[in-house]
């Protein structure tokens, strides 16, 4: 099959499987050019293993450190007609790579919030590992089944404190619109929070530290988001923002926890990326738009694989356990560069004059796209496009 994108609203439905090949390598590359990190994990769970930050976490854990991984995710395998989702070629590209280097790669593909999957990571790990010695938490999703009740909730994206307007970005259109977002029921909070907040990741923890699969000195991080004063009420201030304060707490209540095996919890606060997930969100696009202009310009720009060797090398490993530098709220902080006075300055200075007409000049729109394609494996050098490829790629 000839596999080009097909774009509808913030989503790609295709996705290119030598492209996320090529996508993967170029994480690994980025990896390797670092090099070792010092002190770094050797067996590690990553929930929410397939793209993004988990990828990325995957990536740096195993070739960074040498690490035998097993990730979770969901994901959709192609067929006869479409393509597999970018996740699922990653994954492929990722296992590829890792057992050419002799290294433990396995992959269970599922809802990563059941029991019965929590089931199978338990039983893999006493098959395979013994123990893990770090656990990523790196789920995006928009609704969570309960493993207990069975309630399905769902996500929302809006403010808590009254209605909100300010400007946003068209990608469909290219023109910079006005955005009005109403105030979120306290359904929608609970429901958010229930989704994006920390239970999920205490039960996992919980479970994996009362069947003993949690080596001395593990460490667990989960990941989030702050960012700046001209998107906080729609997201830290917000529904979302609600969850990823529980999140947060969640955290405390877990270090507590992983101190009884010498282990810690943390939260690491992230830059701002391109993702599926931040294009469908209001405000979030544009600010991204300008924010990636601004970085490059300054040569500090980020994706999610330099976020994550930084945070392996300079944050978290090398260094003893109780001297993880955090801030006041005690969260690993790799969002510096981001919130840098003099970034966020200028950012804020462009979110007040970008227009329709002037976005092309202010914004670094075709950056965006060009990183929005990357996901799904369109857009990377040394890729044929024009080409028939193998659709149909196996994941063990």
């Amino acid at each position: 099959m000839i596999v080009q994108p097909k774009i509808r609203g913030f989503i790609c439905t295709t996705a290119h499987p030598n492209g996320c090949a090529k996508h993967v390598e170029d994480q690994i590359q980025c990896v390797l050019k670092k090099g070792p990190v010092s002190g770094g994990p050797k067996k590690v769970l990553v929930i929410g293993a397939s793209t993004g930050y988990g990828l990325a976490s995957r990536i740096t854990a195993a070739f960074g450190s040498g690490a035998a991984t097993l990730g979770v995710f969901f994901e959709r395998p192609s067929d006869e007609k479409r393509t597999a989702t970018a996740g699922w070629y990653n994954t492929a590209a990722f296992e590829k790579a890792a057992h050419a280097k002799g290294l433990y790669a396995k992959s269970l593909n599922g809802d990563a919030f059941s029991d019965d999957m929590k089931r199978q990571v338990v039983d893999a790990i006493k098959k395979d590992m013994g123990q893990v010695d770090m656990v990523i938490y790196s789920l995006a999703s928009p609704r969570r089944t309960h493993p207990k009740t069975g309630e399905t909730f769902k996500s929302t994206l809006k403010p808590i404190k009254g209605t909100y307007t300010n400007k946003s970005f068209d990608f469909d259109k290219n023109v910079v619109i006005s955005v009005t977002l109403e105030q979120a029921a306290p359904e929608e909070v609970a429901h958010t929070l229930a989704v994006m907040g920390g239970e999920d990741w205490e039960m996992w923890i919980d479970l994996l530290q009362k069947e003993k699969l949690l080596a001395p000195g593990c460490l667990t991080v989960a990941y989030s988001y702050i960012g700046p004063n001209v998107t906080q009420p729609i997201y830290r201030q917000g529904t979302i923002g609600a969850a990823k304060d529980h999140l947060e707490k969640t955290a405390h209540v877990l270090d507590k926890k992983m101190a009884a095996i010498g282990g810690r919890a943390f939260v690491s606060v992230n830059k701002a990326l391109v993702t599926q997930a931040s294009s469908a969100i209001p405000f979030i696009s544009l600010y991204i738009v300008l924010l990636m202009k601004v970085m490059k310009e300054k040569n500090i720009h980020e994706g999610c694989i330099e976020q994550v060797v930084r945070l392996f090398h300079e944050r978290l490993y090398g260094r003893d356990r109780k001297n993880i530098p955090v801030d006041s709220e005690g969260r690993v902080r790799v969002d510096d560069l981001e919130m840098r006075a003099d970034v966020q300055a200028e950012v804020e200075k462009m979110w007040e004059n970008v227009t329709s007409g002037n976005i092309n000049e202010f914004g670094g729109v075709d950056s965006y796209n060009k990183e929005f394609l990357k996901l799904f494996g369109f857009g990377l050098e040394g890729v044929d496009y024009s080409a028939n490829v193998e659709i149909d790629a196996k994941i063990s």
